[in-house]
């Protein structure tokens, strides 16, 4: 058996990477991928260029002003004469928000009247508008506790963010990016292993051999999980070395829950193969799977938000555990005490996908 797997790799790592370009598809286009996510994915506001309408231009009103300047959320002020002019720059999208100080802000203030503001956001993108809302309300009110010398709140909360203690998005979403590669690798390779064996007519060759369907099926699987395997490796490396994502817990359990992640994706990529007439179909099915898997993941949008009979459709999506297992590693340290239900899902999954991928291949080729 040994043998007979031993020549089913060989053949399989020749036929992969017979081409130059797959060995940089592979390797490097993950990396660059990664390098790409890192930078575009994330969710924090910083430097938000705001238009600024000031109609008292009071000392007060500039000195209000220079708290917004001075902070990292709000590095550019774009001063125009009227609300409709900061309503044309919201409309044309160069600006998120506008912030309209009315005449009269400095006397209302020195008469002990509560002085109004007005903010304009543009609400099409809810989550950025919401937390610049939320920035520039907190400003306002770190500025109006400085000036008025007011006494301190009788209640006061002091909050403390775990794990993640500046709230980066990008330590949230980099390890859900390396999941999200992994998917993409070992599906588009493993949905067209079957398929392609079948339209160059070898497939009848291979199962007239010795080598039994099992056996076949590893051979198959065992190259892809070797190379998302290295992939995975390259992608963790930039974000730990190059940006910075802290990794607490364990590499070894980190791998342990890739490669339970990899069969189960591998499976599912060969259960696609074994379907699909050509090789178009099979990428094509794949790609039709990818994107409900990401979005029944909680990779952007939160599981617990969803309708209840959506949320039990994620727990037949095992990027969905694999997500929890590489967060939960990389940001809290969690171990396997913490994590074994997620990598027995994962293990469920991966016998369920693989079984069914080579009862499907006993059916085709029977």
């Amino acid at each position: 058996m040994l043998e007979r797997l031993y020549a089913m790799l060989v053949k399989e790592f020749i036929q992969l990477f017979r081409d130059p370009r797959m060995t940089r598809i592979l390797f490097v286009v993950p990396v660059f991928q990664t390098l790409m996510f890192g930078y575009a994915v994330t969710m924090d506001v910083k430097n938000v260029e705001l238009a600024v309408v000031d109609h008292d231009r009071s000392e007060l009103s500039r000195d209000f002003l220079a708290s917004f300047a001075g902070s990292p959320y709000f590095t550019a002020m774009r001063y125009v004469d009227a609300a409709d002019e900061a309503q044309a720059l919201i409309d044309a999208g160069e600006v998120r928000l506008a912030l309209v100080i009315p005449a009269g802000f400095a006397g209302d203030w020195r008469a002990g009247r509560a002085a109004t503001l007005q903010l304009i956001a543009d609400g099409s993108d809810a989550s950025f508008s919401g937390k610049a809302l939320q920035y520039a309300t907190a400003i306002a009110a770190g500025w109006w506790r400085a000036r008025s010398g007011a006494p301190p709140d009788p209640v006061i909360m002091a909050a403390r963010a775990w794990f993640n203690a500046n709230l980066d998005s990008r330590n949230f979403y980099l390890p859900g990016v390396v999941a999200m590669l992994v998917m993409v690798i070992a599906l588009l390779l493993s949905s067209m292993a079957v398929v392609r064996e079948r339209e160059l007519g070898t497939i009848e060759q291979v199962m007239v051999t010795p080598i039994g369907r099992t056996e076949f099926i590893i051979g198959k699987t065992l190259p892809f999980a070797l190379v998302s395997l290295a992939t995975v490796t390259l992608v963790i490396i930039v974000a730990v070395g190059w940006f910075r994502v802290p990794l607490r817990g364990s590499v070894a359990l980190l791998f342990a829950g890739t490669l339970l992640y990899l069969t189960a994706m591998l499976g599912i990529g060969l259960l696609i193969s074994t379907v699909s007439e050509t090789q178009q179909q099979a990428m094509m099915t794949a790609f039709f799977f990818i994107f409900p898997g990401m979005l029944l993941s909680g990779f952007v949008f939160p599981i617990f938000n969803m309708p209840e009979v959506v949320q039990w459709l994620t727990y037949a999506n095992p990027l969905r555990y694999f997500l929890i297992i590489v967060r939960s590693i990389f940001l809290k340290g969690s171990g396997f005490a913490i994590l074994w239900p997620q990598f027995a899902g994962l293990a469920a999954l991966g016998l369920v996908f693989l079984g069914l991928a080579i009862a499907r291949l006993h059916k085709t080729t029977g």
